[in-house]
């Protein structure tokens, strides 16, 4: 059903990283709606990973568990700009595996427009 140019990147960073990601995704045409830029939403959250065998973790030991405070990036996108958004985080991210979820929007659909 979906066939929308629209998505929705989620991004979770160290709180220090958000603006230098925001400063890469509007390089990127991201988080653009209308006569807009830098549209985005940052919510606090609490992360947990643990870096196994060969990682390099940018905080952290290898084998430990790491529970932390994260910023979790909420923002538009197009698809147009989509691999380039995607490249520019992992340009800037101090994560050596940053999450990135890509989900797909639907809002031109109920008259909405991005």
């Amino acid at each position: 059903m979906n066939n929308s140019p629209f998505f929705k990147l989620e991004i979770f960073c160290p709180e220090e990283n958000v603006n230098e990601i925001l400063e890469a995704l509007a390089g990127a045409h991201v988080g653009e709606i209308g006569n807009y830029d830098h549209c985005s939403t940052i919510s606090q959250v609490q992360g947990s990973y643990r870096p196994l065998e060969g990682a390099k973790p940018a905080f952290g030991e290898v084998g430990k568990l790491i529970l932390g405070k994260e910023s979790k990036i909420e923002i538009n996108c197009r698809e147009e700009h989509l691999v380039e958004a995607i490249q520019a985080v992992r340009l800037v991210h101090p994560y050596e595996e940053p999450v990135i979820n890509v989900i797909p929007l639907v809002n031109h659909h109920y008259g909405a427009t991005i």
